[in-house]
């Protein structure tokens, strides 16, 4: 992926609409107090064993368990999308005939090569 911008805190919060999201944030204290003037509730936020990017981080909330209800939903939707965009930058190459060398190179032209 283009941005791998690591996280050191992960979680979920409940938004005053009533619908959960997935957080990440590097400083838990200042991102609680964000939160919570927001007015978000069920702030449910950890502080990550190592530096992640946000599919690993979704990945250890979900092995943890921790994650019920509406967040378990919450981190399920937000890992199926990083995942789908992890899977989207990876290349295949399709393996074709290759043609002949028009030139033959010997270990004794390698060697030449290098001591010049």
């Amino acid at each position: 992926m283009a941005t791998d911008k690591l996280f050191t805190v992960a979680g979920t919060a409940r938004n005053p609409d009533g619908t959960v999201k997935a957080r990440f944030a590097n400083d838990l204290v200042s991102r609680v107090k964000i939160l919570t003037k927001a007015g978000c509730s069920d702030i449910d936020l950890l502080e990550l064993p190592r530096p992640m990017t946000k599919l690993e981080a979704l990945q250890h909330l979900q092995s943890l368990g921790r994650t019920q209800g509406d967040a378990g939903y919450a981190v399920a939707n937000k890992l199926a999308e990083k995942t789908r965009l992890a899977k989207k930058g990876e290349v295949s190459v399709k393996a074709t005939k290759a043609s002949k060398p028009t030139s033959t190179v010997t270990a004794q032209d390698i060697i030449s090569a290098i001591a010049e």
